[in-house]
């Protein structure tokens, strides 16, 4: 398998995957015409088209590719189907195309659909996970996307993270300002300003390095939880989580 990486509108990316062959999977093609110089690009066909939810950064160029590929299948939770799903999925469901195998993984929070697609070692995780943070609550709760982040977190290392947005320096950032103390993270923003330096792409990433440097995966990590209670007091990593995303929203 090859992962190709087309950037797209402001700081999105759209995934794709190819097989041995010439055929690929399509993910989040937010607008369709990177896409298909893409796809010319490398001479693929696409197999299929998969949706982690309804955002029109994230769906609005299927319409176009359907009537490019009117028998393409396009999977995505309920809450795409008005955006151009023909295949609707749901936790745990096993997507299978040609030589892809994927398990959907539900990740409520972001919206309430939100799905993730997960084909060892590519975990496709729309705007659920960053690098380096992790999406706004719009539909769900902080419980929920605290859930949703901790279940993604327990995939194997070398999972490689193809998150939706180019997001990283401004994470790290964030963690920098709440968590000035941490040597690795410190060490991770410098590296990260060089990439964009050169206007290199920060992911994907293994998720070995994103618990390290990732603040909403360290939610049980003493020393943070210290520098967010005012009284010092211990928190629990949900109650964690949920003050690191409204200091994050506002920062």
């Amino acid at each position: 398998m090859e992962l190709i990486r087309i950037s797209a509108l402001s700081d999105n990316y759209i995934w794709l995957l190819r097989d041995n062959a010439h055929t690929c999977i399509i993910v989040d093609p937010g607008v369709s015409a990177p896409v298909v110089a893409a796809l010319q690009k490398h001479g693929l066909t696409p197999a299929a088209i998969l949706l982690t939810h309804h955002h029109a950064d994230h769906t609005g160029g299927v319409a176009d590719l359907l009537s490019r590929y009117p028998d393409l299948p396009v999977y995505g939770p309920e809450e795409t189907q008005d955006k151009g799903a023909n295949h609707c999925v749901k936790d745990n469901d096993i997507i299978t195309c040609g030589e892809f195998v994927f398990q959907v993984i539900a990740v409520p929070g972001h919206t309430l659909g939100h799905v993730a697609y997960y084909c060892a070692p590519y975990l496709f995780c729309g705007d659920t996970l960053f690098s380096g943070g992790c999406g706004r609550i719009f539909e769900g709760t902080a419980a929920q996307m605290y859930r949703s982040v901790t279940r993604l977190a327990s995939l194997p290392d070398e999972t490689l993270v193809c998150c939706a947005h180019e997001y990283t320096q401004s994470n790290i950032a964030f963690a920098r300002a709440i968590w000035p103390e941490n040597n690795i993270i410190q060490a991770y923003q410098t590296h990260i300003a060089k990439l964009r330096q050169n206007n290199d792409a920060t992911v994907p990433v293994t998720l070995e390095t994103e618990r390290k440097i990732n603040v909403f995966l360290n939610c049980d990590d003493l020393d943070l939880q210290h520098n967010l209670s005012a009284g010092k007091h211990t928190m629990t990593p949900e109650q964690t989580f949920a003050a690191i995303r409204v200091k994050k929203d506002k920062f």
